[in-house]
């Protein structure tokens, strides 16, 4: 349930909603994962000491940790330096954010036990995922926010809005920025096609596979007519990569499927084949493709007054340079030590879902397959964009890899035990998706 409600408030609230008295601390998910942080603490500290029993490591863990005294590292060098005042509020701010992301993380990781667990959890991502295509489809055919009411709320300041290119309307559902819309969704999509292929992931009372086929359809559809490479960049990738999860006898019918979702959407939408080629055709004079490519070679230039631990994890402001790349970013405010940690943090995710390859449960094999490549799709598209300054793809991206290491610590319990896959747990939070 403390899981779930993260995941209804990063969804469900658009993120630039925030209350007011807290400014930019006010966002409702943050604030859910400080309370996650100290229930985990707490719960934590109240396990009884287990005599004689090894416990399950977790590479995510460790490496996510590394990350975060990296972090406290730069932000004290940062501080000791002198900073101007302007520049202070943003440091405490990411900091106080990234300590929410870890209650996200380390709950995931401890507090989902069972093969039973896990599928919910997805199972409701899956949800989440297909609501806010369906979302962001609204927004596309009507041009409006649709979600604007929650600025007239009392004690709440909402920022964001829909834009435009080519005059074709960029969706954002609840995202305050179009390309957090699309990590959102991009990186949800494999685990809603796991969700298709296998009925394990679907409660009793859920429909058929035809009902859970809709969010991919949607989902796609939404990256289709987003007017953005690097949502079609996304949705290429989890789908390619998803295929080989697809028996092989249902492999035709799918990519059939699929072919005939893209050519019905084009064809109903007159200009958008153009437009979405063009994007491609022309990204070597694309502005935007020149702004990222031409940052590149500043980035010694910002990283030379500290490329060990950085500038100060939060404090490089747009003012000084856009780089649009979350690892260009994190190498300039944390520095080469953050940036390897950052890298590990991925690896050691990726590691940890594929470790279901060992177990014995299909269902299992498929979500950590599915987890893995989703983790895999955040990497890619954060160098399009600085991920982890927007409240959605930041905490997807470590919702998503405190699943990965609940996948290997219900393997690693699954090779000691001879108790069903519903049924084995590990040690850690008690179980509450």
């Amino acid at each position: 349930m403390m899981l779930t409600i993260y995941l209804v408030l990063l969804l469900g609230i658009p993120s630039g909603v925030v209350v007011t008295a807290l400014g930019a601390l006010g966002h409702p998910s943050l604030m859910w994962g400080l309370v996650l942080l100290g229930w985990w603490a707490i719960t934590r500290l109240q396990l009884p000491v287990s005599i004689g029993r090894t416990p399950i490591s977790q590479p995510v863990r460790v490496a996510f940790v590394v990350f975060l005294v990296v972090v406290l590292l730069s932000f004290t060098a940062a501080m000791l330096r002198g900073q101007p005042d302007d520049q202070e509020s943003p440091a405490v701010t990411a900091l106080v954010r990234m300590l929410s992301w870890a209650g996200v993380l380390f709950v995931a990781i401890d507090g989902i036990r069972t093969v039973h667990s896990l599928a919910r959890m997805a199972r409701r991502i899956v949800i989440g995922a297909g609501l806010l295509a369906a979302l962001g489809l609204a927004q596309f055919l009507t041009g409006s926010p649709l979600v604007d009411f929650f600025g007239s709320i009392p004690g709440l300041t909402a920022e964001g809005g829909l834009g435009e290119r080519a005059g074709i309307v960029r969706s954002s559902g609840t995202a305050i920025h179009p390309l957090e819309y699309a990590t959102a969704l991009n990186a949800a999509l494999p685990l809603v096609i796991a969700a298709a292929l296998s009925r394990g992931f679907r409660s009793r009372q859920s429909g058929g596979n035809l009902a859970w086929w809709l969010p991919v359809c949607l989902i796609a559809v939404s990256a289709l007519v987003s007017v953005s490479r690097s949502a079609i960049i996304g949705l290429a990738l989890a789908v390619i990569l998803m295929i080989p999860a697809v028996p092989a006898r249902y492999r035709t019918i799918v990519i059939g499927a699929g072919v005939g979702v893209a050519f019905a959407t084009f064809a109903l939408m007159p200009g958008l084949l153009s437009t979405t080629v063009k994007l491609f055709s022309g990204a070597a004079t694309d502005p935007s493709t020149q702004s990222r490519t031409n940052a590149l070679e500043r980035v010694p230039e910002f990283m030379s007054t500290s490329p060990v631990v950085g500038s100060g994890f939060g404090i490089f402001l747009p003012r000084y340079y856009i780089f649009d790349n979350q690892w260009v970013l994190i190498a300039i405010e944390v520095g080469i030590l953050g940036l390897l940690a950052f890298a590990a943090f991925f690896v050691a995710g990726i590691w940890s879902a594929l470790q279901s390859r060992r177990s014995t449960t299909p269902d299992v094999r498929l979500l950590g397959h599915a987890l893995a490549l989703s983790l895999f799709t955040i990497a890619i598209l954060f160098a399009f964009f600085d991920g982890l300054s927007f409240p959605i793809a930041g905490g997807m991206l470590f919702l998503l890899a405190g699943l990965c290491g609940s996948v290997r610590a219900i393997v690693a319990a699954e090779a000691v035990s001879d108790v069903s896959p519903s049924a084995r747990e590990t040690p850690g939070v008690p179980v509450e998706t």
